[in-house]
């Protein structure tokens, strides 16, 4: 099993996905931000603007690399020169953390622009594991896991989410990313209790927690349909679900994801004020 402990480590306190049109703001004033996420494939080149921008914030900020194309749920195996470059990314940027998806992505020499769910059962675990278990293997670290979005549930699972990523813990080490607005998505499309996944969910394991937006639409009964978008504000109930879970977990690091529509900095700055109060209430 690895050791978890590296050089730095993300403060229990609010970070914000990095988008470089907020490079001037984050150096001026980044207000409550104390740490700083950036997707894994948009920094495999060797120079240019990009890798000097990260250079400087990791001068600063404490860094958390969020991967979205390793394809952790894949049929096939991980693909080499993918895992070469995130290797030599965080040999480099040595970040504080390093994390990916529960989802796969690729099918034969086929790339899917999408997340794409998996079902629980013990085929699919083996599978996660020994991929989870390549990737700590190359990065010489461990990798946290991020929980997924669902729009629906598969026939053939045989466990629940909450206990399959259980499992995986056990048998890789790995860590976990609890995203609480993909909580609140996946229970509203299946009709389940969000607060019964927290209660569920292995909050021992989590070293970072994830906060975003969603659209919302309805399926063909009417029923209502959250899409993860990370394109809008966080809504509130998501907001009361954190303080829920907060509440259980004690604080973590705290991320504001918004990926799409990106706002000017002063709307995040608000959004990553708000997640500082909610961290203040398990804090004080």
């Amino acid at each position: 099993m690895l050791d978890a402990t590296h050089r730095s480590s993300l403060p229990s306190r609010p970070g914000v996905g990095y988008k470089p049109q907020h490079y001037s703001a984050i150096m001026a004033d980044p207000g409550p931000v104390a740490w700083l996420e950036i997707h894994a494939e948009n920094y495999m080149g060797d120079g240019g603007r990009p890798i000097a921008q990260l250079r400087h914030l990791a001068e600063r900020f404490p860094i958390s690399v969020h991967g979205v194309g390793l394809s952790i749920g894949g049929e096939g195996d991980l693909d080499p020169d993918h895992l070469a470059r995130l290797k030599h990314l965080v040999g480099w940027l040595n970040p504080a953390s390093f994390s990916e998806h529960l989802a796969w992505s690729t099918h034969d020499a086929h790339f899917f622009n999408d997340l794409l769910p998996l079902p629980y059962n013990e085929t699919t675990l083996n599978r996660v594991a020994t991929h989870i278990d390549q990737v700590q293997d190359m990065l010489g670290r461990q990798m946290l896991l991020e929980n997924p979005s669902s729009y629906l549930a598969f026939a053939e699972s045989t466990m629940s989410e909450t206990d399959f990523l259980r499992e995986i813990t056990a048998r890789t080490g790995c860590g976990l990313l609890l995203d609480v607005n993909n909580v609140f998505v996946s229970a509203t499309n299946l009709k389940t209790s969000p607060q019964a996944y927290i209660d569920a969910f292995p909050l021992e394991a989590v070293g970072e927690i994830h906060l975003g937006g969603h659209d919302e639409d309805e399926d063909e009964t009417g029923a209502p349909l959250l899409i993860d978008s990370h394109g809008k504000a966080v809504v509130d109930p998501v907001w009361a679900l954190l303080d829920y879970t907060l509440a259980k977990s004690g604080p973590k690091p705290l991320l504001i994801e918004w990926d799409t529509d990106v706002p000017e900095w002063p709307v995040l700055a608000a959004e990553t004020e708000r997640a500082q109060q909610a961290l203040a209430l398990v804090m004080s």
